[in-house]
């Protein structure tokens, strides 16, 4: 394995982890609420009362952050070699994790990690286990 030194950005990767975590700091002390991409939406579908407003906004957000940033640090656009096909058949058992955990990688990651919840711990242990078990089977196996 090597890495492309001529795409490693550092600065923006520190940026946006400095970005996350704030944000995820602010949603805690402003809301009593947990930063995590799938609680977001899980949260407007169906509806929960009063908290449409903040859950659309930080979606609204997490859309608009990649043509922002494309903007500002004029970086390439992303290249997805997957037809929709395979997105679907890998995307629904991401789904389906996500809700068997009760959350996804940036809500246990991020939030769950930094509270010290052994939950997040065995969460983040299944995902990583599970991402290196694919990764190995579709390039070697497959």
């Amino acid at each position: 394995m090597t890495i492309d030194w001529t795409h490693f950005t550092p600065l923006s990767a520190l940026a946006g982890g400095v970005l996350i975590g704030v944000a995820a700091v602010w949603l805690l002390l402003e809301n009593g609420r947990i930063l995590g991409a799938s609680g977001l939406l899980g949260g407007l579908i169906p509806p929960r009362a009063g908290d449409r407003p903040w859950r659309a906004e930080a979606i609204f957000g997490l859309v608009l952050a990649p043509f922002v940033a494309r903007v500002l640090f004029d970086t390439p656009s992303p290249a997805i070699a997957a037809g929709p096909a395979t997105l679907i058949v890998a995307g629904l058992p991401v789904g389906f994790g996500t809700r068997l955990a009760n959350g996804c990688t940036s809500g246990h990651g991020v939030c769950g990690l930094a509270r010290l919840s052994p939950r997040s711990l065995a969460a983040i242990l299944a995902f990583m286990a599970a991402g290196f078990t694919t990764v190995f089977a579709v390039r070697h196996v497959l």
